[in-house]
């Protein structure tokens, strides 16, 4: 055993000596060139046999081992501070996990607490899940609530208590509704007219019948309506005018800020209260299914929140090919109280109902997309119409069918002519080669419907091609680089004018120069 034992001594003393040695070898080798004295020896001895030129490479030597040992200690030095200012951060950031885990449990706790109060709350005050917050409280000679027998009892019953109260007054108000004769006798001329006299004379709303036109030929394209411009030209208030003139008033959903999703449109159930917050806009849809009648919903300042988030999914809908493919989902199950018109607690989005938004583009509001735009049609109004004698003028009953056969009926009389869509494959050609950017089939198709309406409605084809070309196609140049696109402008505008002619597309024109002037 002895023996064993001085030869593990022998062992490991060759692997922690060696170690040693590494240690020792490094003090030795820093005391070595911190070693002043030694430096002073050196230059001493060998003094006497320098001459007057060396001396100055003896100092220069000098001056590098200086430089030498000044840098090694500033890395040292630096070094430290480093794994000082590390290691400070690192207890910092455990002293802040410690601290935030402590905050998420005060916060359980406190949400906990909160939950019992309210839940106390409620239970003094006589109402649980299911009955109406609404209804009125006895309370007795102490101040405490005075529960009755039945009350104790009630609960929610899917099989006769409805979620939906709104939606199922409709449905009772409907059984006695005598359908409105509507005038369908009009041509778009005349509707464009009338109500341009009926906004002026009943409402001292002036707007020049261009914008009239534009915005009732965009019905015939678009289910989304943008009006866009200066605040004070009355964008808010064309669509309202339109719903007088109609004698269907227009729903106005005025946007806040904290819209993030569909439950601002529609409502959403409540499963505390087991009852679905209607919304009046939800209302009006749900109305719209029953009365063959042209319904406005206004989304005023539709961009002080992002449309994307609170519209997306009626975008994605309201692009489906068949209408019998507009379907929402309110809620996931099936009561038979629920409403007549929901079918497996899905809603049929009624197709006689147009989304007309109105935006500012100011600090207050967030930019619209271009999938926004490319899925509606951009009406700019940026100046006030003049005021105009107009005879007085009452308004009409639209139903929405006619007037959809009206926009049929245009659409096979108008048609964009061959020579027209030839053009315009061409300049997607040019747009592609210069600009490198195309527009897709979706434009090429709202241009074949909203034309011929727009003509229809005493507007020229060439009109209708160069405002939708503006607005739709050229206004996508504003995301481009525009001092990259500056010296191809010109040649476009020139470009236009070969394949158009050199009096038309006054618009496109207009609007590019104003690009180039914005570079």
């Amino acid at each position: 055993m002895d023996l064993y034992v001085k030869f593990l001594f022998d062992f490991m003393s060759q692997f922690f000596g060696g170690l040693a040695q590494i240690f020792i070898g490094i003090f030795n080798g820093i005391k070595q060139m911190l070693n002043i004295g030694e430096y002073y020896d050196i230059v001493h001895r060998y003094s006497d046999d320098i001459n007057g030129g060396e001396w100055i490479l003896v100092i220069i030597a000098i001056v590098l081992v200086t430089i030498l040992l000044g840098s090694i200690i500033l890395l040292f030095v630096l070094f430290f501070k480093k794994y000082i200012r590390i290691r400070k951060s690192l207890v910092e950031q455990e002293s802040l996990l410690d601290e935030l885990g402590k905050l998420n449990n005060d916060v359980f706790k406190l949400t906990s607490e909160k939950e019992k109060l309210f839940a106390m709350k409620v239970s003094q005050l006589g109402l649980r899940p299911g009955e109406d917050p609404n209804e009125k409280v006895e309370f007795d000679d102490k101040g405490n609530p005075i529960i009755k027998d039945d009350d104790k009892k009630k609960d929610v019953n899917p099989s006769t208590d409805s979620r939906f109260y709104k939606l199922i007054q409709i449905d009772k108000e409907m059984e006695t509704y005598v359908p409105i004769v509507t005038n369908n006798d009009l041509t778009l001329i005349e509707i464009c007219e009338r109500f341009r006299n009926f906004a002026a004379s009943n409402l001292k709303l002036f707007y020049k019948i261009d914008i009239i036109r534009l915005f009732l030929a965009s019905f015939a394209s678009n289910r989304l309506i943008i009006l866009q411009g200066i605040s004070g030209t009355g964008k808010t208030s064309l669509p309202y005018a339109w719903g007088k003139f109609i004698k269907n008033d227009a729903i106005i959903a005025s946007v806040q800020p904290s819209w993030r999703d569909r439950t601002e449109l529609f409502g959403f159930f409540n499963e505390f209260t087991k009852k679905f917050n209607e919304t009046e806009v939800l209302k009006k849809m749900y109305e719209a299914t029953y009365i063959d009648q042209v319904y406005i919903t206004i989304l005023d300042e539709m961009n002080i929140a992002r449309v994307e988030y609170y519209f997306a999914e009626m975008l994605s809908i309201l692009e489906m090919p068949s209408r019998s493919e507009w379907i929402i989902d309110l809620v996931p199950s099936v009561w038979p109280t629920d409403p007549k018109r929901l079918v497996d607690g899905k809603l049929t989005l009624p197709e006689n109902m147009w989304y007309i938004g109105t935006i500012n583009n100011d600090d207050s509001t967030f930019m619209v997309t271009d999938k926004v735009y490319d899925r509606a049609m951009p009406i700019d109004i940026n100046d006030k119409g003049q005021k105009f004698d107009a005879p007085y003028t009452e308004g009409i009953k639209l139903s929405s069918k006619y007037l959809e056969s009206l926009f049929a009926e245009a659409y096979t009389k108008y048609h964009v002519s061959e020579e027209n869509m030839l053009s315009l494959t061409k300049m997607d050609d040019y747009v592609i080669e210069h600009f490198r950017m195309a527009f897709g089939n979706r434009i090429v198709k709202q241009l074949r419907e909203f034309v011929p309406a727009y003509m229809a409605c005493g507007g020229t084809e060439m009109e209708g091609i160069d405002y939708l070309i503006a607005h739709k196609i050229l206004r996508k140049f504003e995301q481009l680089n525009l001092s990259f696109i500056r010296d191809e402008i010109d040649g476009f505008i020139t470009f236009l004018s070969k394949i158009y002619g050199k009096d038309n597309m006054n618009e496109c024109k207009t609007y590019l120069l104003r690009l180039k002037k914005m570079m």
